[in-house]
């Protein structure tokens, strides 16, 4: 029997990587994003039997609720969550970074996930389920320019470890993905459209993709299920840690 995975943020990156590989898998997968053409690219890639498309903003609860609603047969039964919708804006400093991105990555990387994660947990824990929360390890380690979306990431891990703990004995697994450096969108967001910044960032560095990511997501939900991996960290090979900041003067 097929089972269904929905994947927030699925039109790049992480989610787009995890589409594809969940259907090459034989999964059923409703995917959104806010970007309706590619979204529509990926039904044509993959396959209207396969992918169900879902176009709205997390943010927005209003349209959050009417696309669970309106899920077709074959799509609503839901088996694994995949909360992977998330963003950082700026690289400022706090004391001059915008109050506007700060409330834009609390919005999203926050709220959104506990609206859409609140209102699929009945059917998650009826289905003995799985939740995977995508983090980072910026909300592990701390860095300049880190202030609120580290912040955010770090509310990510640890709610999902208290949820793991609310939901004993239901059977629902609930994991965290903190992943390191990976080549995707991520910097281009980070930096309002700055090619060049995520060219450079990214140069030489041997960075994780999108498919090295959405294979730790698919091995987790398709693990037995009496296995549950609390936190997954994961960094390529080229990125460690710095040392700490010492001001002199």
């Amino acid at each position: 029997m097929s089972r269904t995975v929905f994947i927030t943020g699925a039109t790049s990156g992480f989610g787009l990587a995890a589409a594809r590989r969940f259907v090459a898998d034989g999964w059923k997968v409703v995917a959104t994003g806010r970007r309706h053409e590619r979204l529509q690219a990926l039904v044509d890639e993959l396959g209207a039997s396969n992918v169900h498309p879902a176009c709205f903003d997390v943010r927005d609860a209003t349209a959050m609720g009417a696309a669970l609603d309106a899920l077709p047969e074959g799509f609503a039964d839901i088996d694994v969550l995949v909360n992977n919708a998330g963003l950082a804006l700026g690289t400022a400093p706090a004391q001059q970074a915008s109050l506007e991105d700060w409330r834009v990555m609390i919005d999203t990387n926050i709220t959104a996930l506990v609206t859409l994660t609140h209102r699929l947990l009945p059917a998650l824990v009826a289905r003995r389920g799985v939740v995977i929360n995508v983090s980072s390890v910026a909300g592990v380690y701390p860095y300049p320019g880190g202030n609120v979306y580290g912040g955010t990431k770090a509310f990510v891990s640890q709610f999902s470890l208290n949820l793991r703990s609310d939901l004993h004995g239901t059977g629902v697994r609930v994991t965290t993905i903190e992943p390191g450096m990976a080549h995707t969108e991520f910097t281009l967001v980070r930096t309002h459209g700055n090619q060049a910044a995520s060219d450079t960032l990214y140069r030489d560095a041997a960075a994780m993709t999108g498919e090295d990511i959405a294979a730790q997501i698919h091995y987790i939900a398709t693990l037995p299920p009496h296995l549950n991996i609390n936190r997954l960290e994961i960094m390529p090979v080229s990125q460690s840690f710095a040392g700490f900041q010492v001001h002199r003067g």
